[in-house]
């Protein structure tokens, strides 16, 4: 079998989609080493060099011109004699030629439908009007959860037949054991705090950092956060000063992802009380690392945490402390629910994520 991908996230994304279109090439190269898999794009870069080491895996440039990744794509996936052409990121191509080739579409959220307040206008209609038009070409369509196939069907009217959620997994570095040496020199780098809770992700208004702030103002849990900053920034800097918090939250920026494995570790609670979620693969993450998680009761954040993570009200940062109080104070309860998670994150491991993928492109053939 041969299986063509718009690898645009894949050489140039740092994270989300970048991840998930490089983790998904990987494990099915790994795993099923018989097919070829080609990356198509208009460039290569130094992300994912190392999966293209891979014999059964090539870089193949797009044809030049204007749109191409719109225009050509679909049809040089064809003239490589591709069975499949998966878009990994909601998207397919507009233009094809008479070849058979079958076509499977990822939708990892439609956050722009449902808040569409954090997105501009002209954003919103180009999302809606690609993710559409790509959920009408695909013969199939990934859903990486139950909350994003109920979203599609709703909002972009699919049938619940041509759906199939396949969950995604997490970077390798978060299921290895990290040598003692490197702990102690990445505590050191960051000056970490003895115990701290902690916050990864885009420090944006959806992931809802700032009641976790408020959440631990007059306490003396000190909290790490990584993740790139946006304008939202500046609002959780003005409450930090203004209640004196400058010593209690430590932002922590160029990080590794073996550091930021060994950060998760650490910790002693991971906090992530984001309004609304595609996925929330920080929670994958935390449970992989045996750190008990904190989360938000909405969107598909309980099918992310299980049932041993601690859920909460995003909007109500009483509750929010309530239970980053509790949890800190319990050690007994923290090991409890972080073997319970870690037993129950082992459905998002690489081998049974790639055979149902795999499994999915030979249905569809």
């Amino acid at each position: 079998m041969k299986i063509a991908f718009d690898a645009k996230r894949f050489f140039h994304n740092t994270s989300g989609l970048g991840n998930y279109s490089r983790d998904l090439v990987k494990i099915l190269a790994q795993y099923f080493p018989e097919n070829e898999y080609i990356l198509l794009n208009k460039n290569k870069s130094e992300r994912g060099s190392a999966i293209l080491e891979n014999a059964n895996v090539q870089f193949v440039e797009t044809s030049k011109g204007t749109m191409s990744r719109q225009l050509k794509m679909g049809k040089d996936a064809q003239k490589q004699n591709a069975d499949i052409f998966h878009g990994l990121s909601g998207e397919l191509p507009l233009k094809w030629d008479n070849k058979p080739i079958k076509k499977v579409v990822t939708i990892h959220d439609l956050i722009f439908v449902r808040y569409p307040q954090y997105y501009s206008f002209f954003d919103r209609k180009i999302h809606l009007w690609k993710f559409k038009k790509a959920a009408q070409t695909a013969d199939k369509i990934i859903a990486i959860s139950e909350q994003t196939k109920r979203d599609i069907i709703q909002y972009l009217k699919v049938p619940e037949g041509k759906i199939e959620v396949i969950y995604q997994g997490c970077h390798h570095a978060f299921k290895e054991n990290q040598s003692e040496e490197f702990i102690q020199k990445t505590k050191e780098k960051f000056n970490l705090p003895e115990r701290f809770i902690l916050n990864v992700g885009t420090i944006e208004e959806r992931k809802n950092l700032l009641n976790i702030v408020k959440a631990i103002d007059k306490t003396e849990i000190p909290l790490v956060v990584v993740g790139k900053k946006t304008k939202y920034f500046s609002k959780i800097e003005q409450y930090i000063k203004k209640n004196k918090m400058e010593k209690q939250v430590h932002f922590l920026e160029g990080v590794s992802m073996d550091e930021l494995a060994v950060i998760y570790k650490l910790a002693d609670v991971f906090v992530y009380p984001s309004f609304f979620e595609g996925f929330g693969i920080p929670v994958i993450e935390a449970l992989f690392s045996k750190t008990v998680t904190i989360t938000s009761n909405t969107s598909c954040l309980p099918e992310a945490g299980g049932p041993d993570s601690v859920y909460i009200d995003p909007k109500n940062h009483l509750d929010i402390q309530s239970k980053i109080k509790f949890l800190w104070d319990n050690e007994s309860e923290r090991k409890r629910r972080a073997d319970k998670g870690f037993e129950f994150v082992q459905k998002f491991n690489d081998e049974p994520i790639a055979n149902e993928l795999m499994n999915l492109y030979k249905k569809i053939l």
